[in-house]
């Protein structure tokens, strides 16, 4: 267990300096744009294109997928490589093919979005520079599920940095170059060089990230070499995990353009995709620091023992990680329900829109993260079948729910689609419990459950402190002192953080959790009494 918490440890700090890396490229990006007006929804749904075609046909079925398959493939004689070869040679091909007919295709694309005139024809000159990125996003999640695969995880959590540093430098060049842009710009304001120095500049970024990951390939044996003889290699078992995956992401995909047709129908003068999009990158912070590289570091060990058909092992590790996500992840969501305002504000003077819709989103960051441990437990197992159809039951819900917030009024309305995909996610999560622990004859549900009710006492009472401290500081009305501007939005919501960790921590010491205690041993034994009183 030890590997893995430093496996854990190391994919956390990696994703957390790209995170804030990412939150200075997101607040760079809203300098030169605007958060809500004419080019940043066009930018925003621009970006969503290629993010929804890669995700249908490479995210989650390299995911599901690339984990197990590379694992079995080490034991043939040549520990896997001709295998891992000639996968390559064919994801290639095919994010080359995808990337080229999807280019070709973005007036179309684009207008599938909601966007319609002016705002359509930018979206559209935005997205013939952004849809290349469907390749290098595609070639940077084979070559780092390749890396993961054989335990060497950091280059594909650490590579993400290298992008932003690119986004960030080629972001500061357009705002020295050509100024900011705010709410009243109209698509004849937007010069070819314009436009490709902002989305390209973002697409160079993603391309240096896929390709810095061939570097570390030598360090884990491998080399790559184009093979085309892809037959004989049981890439047909592959092909059949990856169908029901397919079809799990074209259905969210289908909910996901739903979500952002009716967030932008509010118009330009609302909150819409790009307002959401900021939210979501800050919504997946804590899933990104904490979730994925939890889930990433027992993911290959799951994967293992599902091979082995050792069940009680698996089960074990599926409760360890599955807690470890719950004890940070809801001291999280509700550290950032407080300070949403605060947050917001740092990026833009229009705090109260970008909060509410954050705030939306977190009351789904704990299940949301849950069905993410749940689906990489399924996929270890090598069924990509049952996914299929809690996503299903989830997209259902977003749909008509999503739907009915045409009734909500334009300030609001994204706020309300959020909400939606919040309380879709926690149907998701308990099927897809129930699910697994019928296919597993059980999860370890009351270890989990008995963690789950203290970390929701002590997260309740944390959101409690943190509220009544924000009201000390001023509140969140304009001009209140925590959103007074960005230095003092930041040092509020410090403040309020460090005042609800110390009431979180506190009430799981009275509520005696196991889970509390786990996660201080190793600091207090390296502590100098401790440690003098163990020898």
């Amino acid at each position: 267990m030890a590997s893995v918490g430093r496996a854990s440890a190391m994919l956390a700090s990696g994703t957390l300096v790209s995170r804030l890396l990412g939150f200075a490229k997101a607040w760079l990006l809203v300098q030169a744009i605007g958060a809500i007006s004419f080019a940043a929804n066009a930018y925003g749904t621009a970006t969503i294109v290629p993010n929804t075609v890669y995700a249908i046909i490479a995210q989650g079925i390299l995911n599901a997928i690339l984990v197990p398959q590379i694992v079995r493939a080490s034991v043939n004689p040549d520990g896997g490589r001709a295998y891992i070869n000639k996968l390559v040679t064919l994801g290639i091909v095919v994010f080359a093919a995808v990337a080229v007919v999807a280019t070709f295709l973005s007036p179309v694309l684009v207008r599938l979005y909601g966007l319609r005139g002016g705002q359509a024809e930018l979206a559209t000159s935005f997205a013939y520079w952004s849809l290349p990125q469907i390749f290098f996003l595609g070639l940077y999640t084979l070559l780092g599920e390749v890396l993961n695969a054989r335990k060497s995880f950091g280059p594909f959590t650490w590579a993400p940095v290298v992008n932003n540093i690119v986004a960030i430098v080629m972001l500061a060049v357009f705002i020295v170059s050509f100024g900011a842009f705010g709410s009243g710009n109209a698509h004849s304001t937007w010069t070819p060089g314009m436009i490709a120095l902002l989305a390209g500049g973002a697409t160079l970024g993603v391309a240096v990230q896929a390709l810095i990951l061939f570097v570390f390939w030598r360090r884990v044996g491998l080399r790559f070499r184009f093979d085309f003889g892809w037959r004989g290699v049981n890439l047909g078992s592959a092909g059949r995990a990856a169908g029901w995956t397919f079809g799990m992401l074209i259905v969210s995909q289908l909910a996901g353009l739903v979500e952002t047709n009716v967030a932008n129908s509010a118009g330009e003068a609302y909150a819409g995709s790009f307002v959401m999009s900021n939210a979501w990158l800050i919504f997946m912070l804590p899933h990104g620091i904490i979730a994925v590289s939890i889930v990433t570091a027992f993911y290959t060990r799951m994967a293992e023992h599902a091979h082995r058909g050792s069940v009680a092992e698996f089960r074990d590790d599926f409760s360890r990680a599955a807690r470890s996500i719950m004890f940070l992840i809801v001291l999280s969501s509700v550290v950032l329900i407080v300070i949403a305002y605060p947050v917001a504000r740092v990026f833009t003077s229009s705090y109260q829109a970008m909060g509410n819709v954050l705030i939306a989103y977190l009351i789904g960051l704990v299940p949301f993260s849950l069905v993410f441990m749940a689906q990489r437990a399924f996929y270890s197992l090598g069924n990509t079948r049952t996914p299929f159809f809690f996503t299903v039951a989830q997209s259902i819900v977003i749909v008509v729910g999503v739907l009915a917030c045409f009734a909500v009024p334009a300030d609001l309305r994204a706020a309300a689609v959020a909400l939606v995909v919040s309380l879709a996610s926690v149907v998701q999560a308990v099927l897809a419990f129930a699910l697994l622990r019928r296919r597993t004859g059980g999860v370890d549900g009351r270890r989990i459950v008995s963690g789950l009710w203290r970390f929701l006492v002590a997260g309740l009472a944390a959101l409690i402190a943190g509220a009544g401290f924000l009201v000390i500081l001023g509140g969140v009305e304009p001009g209140s002192f925590p959103v007074s501007g960005p230095i003092p939005a930041i040092v509020a919501s410090l403040v309020v953080g460090v005042v609800m960790l110390i009431v979180y921590v506190g009430f799981l010491a009275i509520l005696r959790s196991s889970d509390l205690e786990a996660a201080v041993e190793p600091v207090l034994n390296r502590l100098p009494a401790r440690s003098s009183t163990h020898r």
